[in-house]
């Protein structure tokens, strides 16, 4: 509905005009309203949350990761110098409180302990991966909850990536291409050519072309500045043309002229890390920290935390349009995701029954069948039971009657021993009778 007021000027009447494409209507102010205080209010009120950055450190052993950090923040990180004896790659976290002037940043660094140390490096990147996935699935978690604290949350997901390259001059490591294809879809990669004073310049210049070849060459994506930003577009536009930046960090300030400088001392000279034409440095801090650091916070959760996000409840099931393309609501995915749980569940409940009757049969089919065996053993064991009974009876059958034919023989013996005996007796008294009738017999 358009309407437009008959009388007075355009300033003092209500002009409501309706956008090509946009439910909403322009109209203008009478006098000062005071929202346009809304970006103070909103700057005071992060300056009194405070900020917060994460960057992870990824590199060889001795590239000098921990003292680039101390550079960076002009500070001196405590920590424990990595040694070459790791058995794998270890992810170490370390966070800081930060304070410049009335701003407050809570910064956590990440670095890669035994990173390229192992002989076979094949799986060196997957606790990379696997550490960032962490914190994009604590994030998730937090988000999930009935009753989020976000506003008091610590943001753990990485949002920056500085990846340290060997100074070769040579080209890129097998290593470190497969690791920053892995890395490249979930976080900001910055590449950095690690003690760039280790090589010439001229040998700096073509190796940057040829890290930069290869990059392209294999589908690896790099954090680019962005330009879409007309105050930072120039400078983020020309800083991209520079990556990989070249840098040496220090902590160990000298005097160069009437100034105290942070430098490395050569034999064959002096090296100043925020002097530009020795080193990238200087154009490091300054993409890193002074113009797109929000940019690399806004890019971990509207592209990288979103992409996992996505994936991750693509997984469970959740999705935002139905087979024929129409919105599909929050309520509605979870009431087709819970009918088809409880459908699966029916179905396992279904087949967990099945099979357990089916158990339950085989197991009845095997008992009778161990029924049918034992019965088939006691039959024959009696059997042979029987059997040797019957010749153990038989056996002692034949023993009585052997032994009562013994008593026989043996009662006829002592019957014949006694008859015997008896005659031998009778004819003793009768020849002692003899010998007393007759006394010539005993002369005889």
């Amino acid at each position: 509905m358009e309407a437009e007021a008959n009388s007075g000027s355009p300033e003092d009447s209500w002009a409501f005009i309706q956008r090509p494409g946009e439910g909403c209507r322009t109209v203008p102010l009478a006098g000062h309203v005071g929202f346009d205080s809304l970006p103070d209010q909103l700057v005071n009120k992060s300056v009194s949350q405070g900020f917060c950055f994460n960057i992870l450190c990824v590199g060889e052993t001795g590239l000098g990761k921990s003292t680039l950090m101390d550079t960076l923040f002009n500070t001196k990180f405590e920590g424990e110098p990595a040694t070459h004896t790791q058995p794998g790659v270890q992810l170490r976290s370390n966070t800081y409180d930060l304070q410049e002037s009335n701003v407050g940043l809570k910064l956590t660094i990440v670095s890669t302990v035994g990173f390229g140390d192992q002989i076979n490096k094949e799986d060196s990147y997957k606790p990379i991966v696997e550490f960032i996935d962490a914190q994009f699935e604590a994030y998730l978690q937090e988000e999930l909850k009935i009753r989020r604290v976000l506003h008091i949350y610590h943001d753990s997901r990485i949002h920056a990536c500085l990846y340290f390259i060997a100074p070769t001059g040579h080209s890129l490591k097998s290593l470190d291409l497969v690791t920053m294809k892995k890395l490249d879809s979930k976080v900001n990669i910055i590449p950095i050519i690690a003690k760039s004073d280790a090589i010439s310049k001229s040998e700096l210049t073509k190796f940057k072309i040829k890290i930069t070849s290869e990059l392209v060459s294999n589908g690896v994506q790099i954090y680019q500045f962005p330009t879409d930003d007309e105050l930072v577009a120039e400078i983020n536009g020309t800083m991209n043309a520079h990556l990989p930046f070249a840098v040496i960090g220090s902590t160990e300030e000298l005097k160069i002229g009437n100034k105290m400088m942070k430098a490395r001392q050569y034999p064959w000279g002096t090296v100043q890390v925020e002097n530009e034409a020795h080193c990238d440095f200087v154009k490091l801090r300054e993409m890193l920290i002074r113009i797109n650091m929000e940019d690399l916070r806004e890019q971990t959760h509207s592209r990288h935390y979103e992409l996992y996000r996505r994936c991750k409840l693509e997984e469970m099931g959740f999705k935002d349009t139905d087979p024929d393309s129409k919105p599909f609501s929050l309520q509605e995915t979870y009431e087709a995701k819970r009918n088809e749980f409880l459908g699966e569940l029916q179905k396992k409940e279904e087949e967990m029954r099945q099979m357990f009757v089916q158990r339950v049969k085989e197991k009845e089919a095997e008992l009778k069948e161990a029924e049918k065996e034992l019965h088939e053993k006691f039959d024959r064991l009696k059997k042979l039971h029987q059997d040797e009974k019957k010749k153990l009876e038989d056996k002692k059958k034949s023993l009585d009657d052997e032994m009562n034919a013994f008593k026989q023989r043996k009662t006829a013996a002592e019957l014949l021993q006694s008859q015997g005996s008896q005659a031998g007796g009778a004819q003793t008294l009768k020849r002692d009778k003899e010998k007393k009738n007759n006394p010539w017999l005993c002369t005889e």
